[in-house]
């Protein structure tokens, strides 16, 4: 497999996942290279589509959403919609933040953030499971939090 980005773009995408509204002149420096080239550089990930989108990282406990939990579901064929229109209708439930069809048992991954163990569960008994084609469900909270990228 060929690297999509050279060492020089690889760093400038470290720098920015750390901090997105570091400026170009500290960025320069932090790299070693003129900010005419950093510059260059920012516009053309944006070109490619490699950066889609600068943005933040929330602090959910202060937002009072310091619950994650997961949910495995099951998408159930009979209800006449396709796998990935129950996906987007998941998607778009309050409390959910991502969702992934996956390969396996399972036909979702979803990830909900809640005030409580207790909210997790409002989420799951009175949106997720009246979603249209969503099946069987199995929800896994999280103790703590190792690795979270944005």
């Amino acid at each position: 497999m060929v690297d999509v980005l050279d060492r020089v773009d690889q760093k400038l995408l470290d720098e920015l996942k750390e901090n997105a509204r570091e400026n170009i002149a500290s960025l320069s420096k932090k790299l070693g290279v003129p900010r005419t080239t950093v510059h260059y550089r920012i516009k053309k990930l944006l070109e490619e589509g490699i950066i889609e989108k600068f943005t933040i990282k929330p602090n959910y406990k202060k937002l009072n959403l310091g619950t994650t939990a997961f949910i495995l579901a099951r998408y159930d064929p009979s209800s006449g919609l396709t796998q990935k229109e129950v996906a987007n209708r998941v998607a778009q439930v309050e409390g959910v933040y991502e969702v992934h069809i996956i390969a396996g048992e399972w036909d979702l991954l979803i990830k909900v953030r809640a005030h409580s163990a207790e909210d997790v569960g409002k989420i799951v008994v009175d949106r997720l499971r009246e979603v249209k084609g969503l099946g069987q469900t199995v929800t896994m909270v999280s103790f703590v939090t190792v690795k979270e990228d944005i």
